[in-house]
């Protein structure tokens, strides 16, 4: 049987296991072939992936995710796309490590600087379990005068009030910012605020995981080894989290796949990240001098991910920067899943990104595409109970 022409690639692959021949030199033709019988690929081959033709890597893509989901929710994973129903509550914006990519940022003196109180968290968490939600995702900027007993009664406070609630806070650069200034090991720390309450930790603050462009962008925050560091200790404690990437900014394509080596590597060593997800830089209103990158880039540096990260099962389509169609068009370059319909976001809309959606928009754009829709907790459980976790 003849193989398909790259044009027919999107259509064919899933239905006949042929890797499309047209334009391809022999070792990419072998590469595509590895890549889509689920083999590791390297650095090198991953820079050779992202030459090829979107479709083509899309289709790839494509077919990493269904191998990776094939035995999730009783071999149904193919067939299944899900999203979380949360609230990102940033507990304060007062921050000193005045990152030149965020437009969140207040120093204490600012009018519109605040801290949370407890009354208003508890509006927030029953806003969200009105709307069928099941956590929280809280973070907030690097605050100087916080100390540990307060974070400590907010969690606490937290747990016991609202104990179906996971808590997902608190960064890796928020972690590093308390060692520093509360002065103790990040193994006592992250133990303290897990019995306190705290359920899982997001991957926020990665951006890039490469010391010199840290440097550049955000150099009074965490380096790329604290981040990680950060997560070591978290998932030796039992606790998972997530991954991520800013890129779009100063970084090279070689950056962005050192990142990904550096995330894969840890997975090998702890097993701890239960998503990826990667976003693009947004500009409006911050001090960084960069050109955004548009959604092209952005579908084929998802799909890149998806294809590297053989040992995250849960890549998150994003939304919240890219918008509700090339959402849902990420659902074909990798993604398993739609994230949160972020019944509150304060960041990336400081920066001039305000794509908004609901529970009604969410399921939609998933069962459009031929996909069933299915709300899940942190650990990618579906919360109807109906199906084994992925």
């Amino acid at each position: 049987m003849s193989r398909p022409a790259l044009g027919q690639a999107c259509c064919l692959l899933s239905v006949n296991d042929y890797i499309p021949r047209v334009g391809l030199d022999a070792t990419k033709e072998a590469l595509c072939q590895k890549t889509w019988d689920g083999g590791r690929v390297s650095a090198d081959e991953a820079v050779q992936l992202y030459e090829l033709p979107l479709p083509q890597l899309g289709a790839l893509a494509d077919r990493r995710r269904r191998l990776a989901k094939a035995d999730a929710y009783g071999g149904r994973g193919n067939d299944i796309v899900t999203y979380n129903i949360d609230r990102n509550i940033n507990y304060t914006n007062v921050c000193d490590a005045y990152c030149k990519f965020c437009a969140f940022w207040r120093t204490e003196k600012q009018d519109d600087s605040y801290v949370i109180t407890h009354d208003e968290i508890d509006r927030k968490i029953e806003e969200t379990i009105a709307l069928g939600g099941t956590q929280i995702l809280m973070q907030g900027g690097h605050h100087p005068k916080l100390n540990k007993q307060w974070y400590l009664d907010l969690l606490s406070h937290i747990r016991d009030k609202f104990p179906h609630i996971n808590i997902h806070g608190f960064s890796p650069s928020e972690f590093i910012h308390f060692r520093d200034v509360f002065g103790e090991p990040l193994e006592s720390l992250i133990r303290d605020f897990r019995d306190a309450g705290l359920g899982s930790i997001p991957g926020g603050g990665g951006e890039i995981l490469i010391d010199e462009v840290r440097q550049r962008i955000s150099p009074l925050k965490a380096m790329s080894d604290d981040w990680l560091e950060v997560m070591a200790v978290a998932h030796r404690l039992g606790m998972a989290s997530t991954a991520t990437m800013m890129f779009g900014h100063v970084e090279s394509l070689r950056h962005r796949i050192e990142h990904l080596e550096r995330v894969r590597r840890q997975q090998d060593e702890t097993g701890g990240f239960t998503a990826f997800i990667v976003w693009t830089f947004q500009a409006e209103n911050t001090r960084l001098k960069a050109t955004p990158v548009g959604a092209h880039e952005y579908l084929r540096m998802q799909a890149i991910s998806r294809i590297y990260l053989d040992n995250i099962p849960n890549i998150q389509s994003s939304w919240v920067t890219q918008g509700l169609e090339i959402g849902q068009v990420a659902l074909k370059y990798g993604a398993n899943d739609l994230g949160s319909i972020m019944i509150e976001e304060n960041v990336v809309s400081e920066a001039g990104t305000t794509f908004q959606m609901g529970v009604a928009d969410m399921r939609r754009l998933i069962e459009g595409i031929g996909y069933e829709a299915r709300q899940r907790d942190n650990w990618y459980r579906l919360v109807d109970g109906q199906a084994a976790a992925a």
